[in-house]
């Protein structure tokens, strides 16, 4: 599969690691809500291995849909670790949302990235589950951040 030069451009990093008990918060920002939740993805793909050892050699499609836009952010990052777990042991670099409905609550995206092979990729930390625990989505004016934990 031949990927195009626009699907091999590496997005500007917008998240932070933020110390939580036991798990971690990943906080992320963006030009918009899709931007951030990009982002959050990225940051838990990040958070397993070294990102910048993975390389974008073929793609992944995912779907997520919730009741309210809490509930979807969790089925996205649910979707994404889903196709890290599952073989071939997806990892993305890059995601990058097609479809965005708030009004129906609903996400297509495209992750990029290669399988993850422990010669290359180093080892992170494995996470477990997502958590709606003190998630935060803030869509304003000049703000559109997202504050997740991950248990790990």
């Amino acid at each position: 599969m031949e990927l195009s030069p626009k699907e091999l451009e590496i997005p500007t990093c917008k998240y932070e690691y933020l110390d939580h008990t036991a798990d971690v918060q990943i906080h992320t920002w963006g030009d918009d809500l899709k931007e951030a939740f990009e982002q959050v993805a990225i940051a838990m793909y990040g958070y397993m291995t070294e990102i910048d050892k993975v390389e974008i050699l073929g793609k992944e499609e995912i779907e997520a849909n919730g009741d309210d836009m809490e509930s979807l952010l969790f089925h996205f990052l649910d979707e994404c670790l889903f196709i890290f777990s599952a073989e071939p042991f997806f990892i993305a670099r890059k995601v990058v949302i097609t479809e965005f409905d708030k009004e129906s609550f609903s996400i297509k995206a495209t992750l990029y990235g290669e399988e993850f092979d422990l010669g290359k990729h180093p080892q992170g930390t494995e996470v477990k589950a997502i958590t709606y625990a003190s998630m935060q989505i803030y869509d304003k004016e000049n703000q559109h951040e997202l504050f997740v934990i991950i248990d790990i």
